[in-house]
């Protein structure tokens, strides 16, 4: 059973005296229009300051941009196409220079950064989930995938330095063992491949990420943030993966203050087959 860590439900809004307390949330959320109801409660019971989503499949004309801010959110921005990926960031704290690149120039909506308060810069990912034949010549979605993670490994690897940079989103990869209901089971399976796994820690490293979640949550636990929708008894089964990730710079490593998977969203009504995932940080004020 996943266990929640740090502050919990709602969490602290006082700022410290080093910085203030951040409370960032991501979620795949599989859709906005439809998942307004679970999105609010979800928003109202742990108060995210920051939100970022993926999966939005909605153009960003057509963004329900009002239900969102009226949640909280002051700032925003948004990155759409429609009926597939499609990618938001909603923040209760200022938000500058809003960005994104064009993974493997296929024009799909699946990077969004902007720079928080203090410099630090914040990029929400959506990663090609790759199919479900785990070959690259036989699925075209799977050679994509590994592309779009080596294309993301060589970016940021050009862009090491001190400046302090947070890396969220749905990374479609469960890369630890504990990360899978099943690792035996799993081998084979698109999202938990070796290869998959592999390529995740080479990006990590190019740029020496730490996973902020396991930094609280030990990686000796099992931990997931993805159920599918084919089980008939999802909460039972429990044949979870970790997909969704909150990554920090080193310098941001020792800001970091709570981690959870708020495990509970998933079994909200007409709730989306992930879980939303939290970090509290201590920001530079």
């Amino acid at each position: 059973m996943t266990t929640a860590k740090g502050t919990g439900k709602g969490g602290s809004r006082r700022s410290a005296a080093s910085g203030r307390r951040v409370r960032i949330a991501t979620w795949n959320i599989n859709s906005v229009r439809i998942r307004l109801e679970p999105l609010g409660r979800f928003v109202r019971e742990w108060k995210p300051d920051i939100l970022c989503l993926q999966e939005t499949k909605v153009v960003d004309p057509d963004f329900p941009l009002d239900a969102v801010r009226s949640l909280g959110f002051a700032h925003h921005a948004v990155r759409g196409q429609k009926s597939y990926n499609g990618v938001a960031i909603f923040s209760r704290l200022p938000l500058a220079s809003p960005a994104f690149e064009d993974w493997c120039d296929k024009g799909d909506c699946r990077h969004l950064s902007v720079e928080l308060p203090g410099g630090v810069e914040l990029h929400n990912f959506y990663v090609p989930a790759g199919g479900d034949i785990p070959d690259p010549d036989a699925n075209p979605k799977f050679d994509h995938k590994l592309r779009f993670v080596d294309q993301m490994r060589d970016w940021f690897a050009r862009r090491r330095d001190s400046r302090p940079r947070i890396l969220l989103g749905d990374l479609n990869i469960a890369p630890l063992e504990t990360d899978v209901w099943s690792h035996k089971q799993l081998l084979k399976v698109v999202s938990h491949t070796p290869v998959e796994v592999e390529k995740l820690g080479r990006m990590m490293e190019a740029h020496d990420w730490v996973d902020a979640v396991r930094e609280v949550i030990p990686p000796e636990e099992k931990l997931y943030s993805w159920w599918s929708y084919r089980s008939p008894d999802w909460d039972m089964a429990d044949k979870g993966r970790r997909l969704d990730h909150i990554w920090v710079t080193p310098g941001l490593k020792g800001a970091i203050r709570g981690a959870e998977v708020a495990r509970a969203v998933r079994g909200f009504e007409m709730a989306s087959d992930h879980a939303p995932v939290l970090v509290d940080l201590e920001l530079p004020a």
